[in-house]
């Protein structure tokens, strides 16, 4: 299988070549050069299958050109140690609980799997491979968590400063080791561009070995179409269409949902829930695509005001934007309004996070203009995770899991930095 460029199909490149690149020297993302379609009886068989046997089935669909079946197995048994429950919150509407894993957020699925294919794509390298993340909240914990200890790698994580929870900042600020934190003086937008810079810098990459953690880089996106297949195994249809509401920020999530439906997994429709960095909404409503600064929210994980996976959803479409908009319905949410769906829910025995709270918005306007489905929201981290504003919303306190309340235990450490590229060229210098 060769992976393209979506600034240029005709630049194709190894699977090991696209994951430890991450970006495409044109600055594009990789995408598989086919996607394969699943017999749809194997589809329906998985009803019958566990999490991780599903995994067999679609990853081996993917990767089997490059990888041996005993890697395939590895990899999924690697990444799958813990369950994507659904539980029904209302009639016809469930939550997809994606925050059973070691930081609580998704981002652990495909975390995990990135840094098991790319130890085992980097086992017989001299050089150290460096791992770049910018992140808005959870992908930089569940990366570093991810990567801990792993010999031959580094991460080295770009956070905008004041920003991200405090809760998540202490899930990857005080691990030490292999995982170094640089506190940016701007948004989270500001720590993207850094990284697409650094992979871009011809002389970085001389001296460096550079790869990506981030939902750009195709070894973190791909697996997260796992658990759409899962889902979608257990769930009571009756006879209904399907609709899966994805809360969406750099829109990697959303991605994978569409490429397991590329893949023969039959939802009728998504929904691309935001906060007020609505760019991808308007865009689904007629607009072009148009970049703004990032607006700071209380979900603020989806405060994205360049969504960088957005190459991708149009080239799963095959560049039909007409398809695209019919297929993707767009809705966004303010802060009042993210609260309020905190509140509503509460009293029906289930507790949102604000993102899974947009998620859920999306869903019930989604089902409001198109009865008649079955609906997926996709809850992405534990409440506890933005424990002030759930907080907040509700009056009461909540009880944190073990595994989360022992991060607060750690102590803060991170390097100051400031925006320009010549600042963090000369840190990325200083390492080799």
């Amino acid at each position: 299988m060769k992976y393209f460029s979506t600034n240029n199909p005709n630049h194709k490149v190894s699977l090991s070549e696209a994951v430890i690149k991450g970006l495409a020297p044109d600055n594009g993302l990789y995408m598989p050069e086919r996607i394969p379609v699943l017999p749809k009886e194997l589809i329906e068989k998985f009803s019958q299958m566990s999490f991780q046997e599903i995994g067999y089935a679609v990853i081996g669909a993917l990767f089997s050109e490059d990888l041996s079946e005993s890697q395939i197995r590895e990899l999924v048994d690697h990444t799958l140690t813990f369950d994507a429950p659904l539980v029904e919150v209302e009639e016809d509407v469930y939550s997809l609980e994606l925050f059973h894993g070691p930081t609580l957020a998704f981002k652990d699925f495909g975390a995990r799997f990135c840094s098991k294919l790319m130890s085992m794509l980097v086992e017989k390298s001299s050089k150290t491979l460096r791992v770049l993340v910018a992140t808005s909240g959870d992908t930089g914990s569940a990366v570093a968590n991810g990567f801990l200890g792993v010999e031959g790698v580094e991460v080295i994580i770009l956070f905008p400063k004041g920003k991200v929870s405090p809760l998540q900042e202490k899930q990857f600020t005080t691990l030490g080791q292999n995982i170094t934190a640089l506190e940016v003086d701007g948004v989270f937008d500001d720590c993207q561009t850094l990284v697409k810079q650094a992979f871009l810098d011809a002389d970085l990459n001389k001296k460096l070995l550079l790869t990506s953690a981030n939902s750009i880089n195709i070894a973190r996106w791909i697996p997260q179409c796992l658990y759409y297949f899962y889902a979608y195994s257990r769930l009571l249809k009756n006879g209904k269409k399907v609709v899966f509401a994805v809360p969406s920020g750099n829109f990697g999530n959303l991605g994978a949902g569409i490429l397991a439906e590329r893949m023969g997994l039959p939802v009728d429709h998504f929904v691309a829930a935001t906060n007020v960095n609505k760019i991808v909404p308007d865009y689904l409503q007629g607009a072009g695509f148009q970049p703004q600064p990032s607006i700071q929210t209380v979900s603020n994980s989806m405060d994205v005001g360049n969504p960088s996976n957005f190459p991708r959803l149009g080239s799963l479409y095959r560049g039909d934007e007409n398809v695209f908009r019919e297929k993707v319905k767009g809705y966004f949410y303010d802060d009042e309004e993210t609260v309020q769906a905190i509140q509503k829910v509460q009293p029906q025995g289930y507790t949102l996070d604000p993102h899974g709270a947009v998620g859920y918005l999306g869903l019930k306007e989604f089902r409001n203009e198109y009865p008649g489905y079955v609906g997926v929201f996709l809850e992405t981290a534990h409440p506890g995770k933005f424990r002030d504003v759930v907080e907040e919303a509700l009056g009461e306190k909540l009880i944190l899991p073990e595994r989360l309340a022992a991060f607060l235990e750690g102590e803060k450490k991170v390097i100051e930095l400031g925006k320009s590229f010549e600042e963090f060229k000369e840190f990325l210098e200083g390492l080799d």
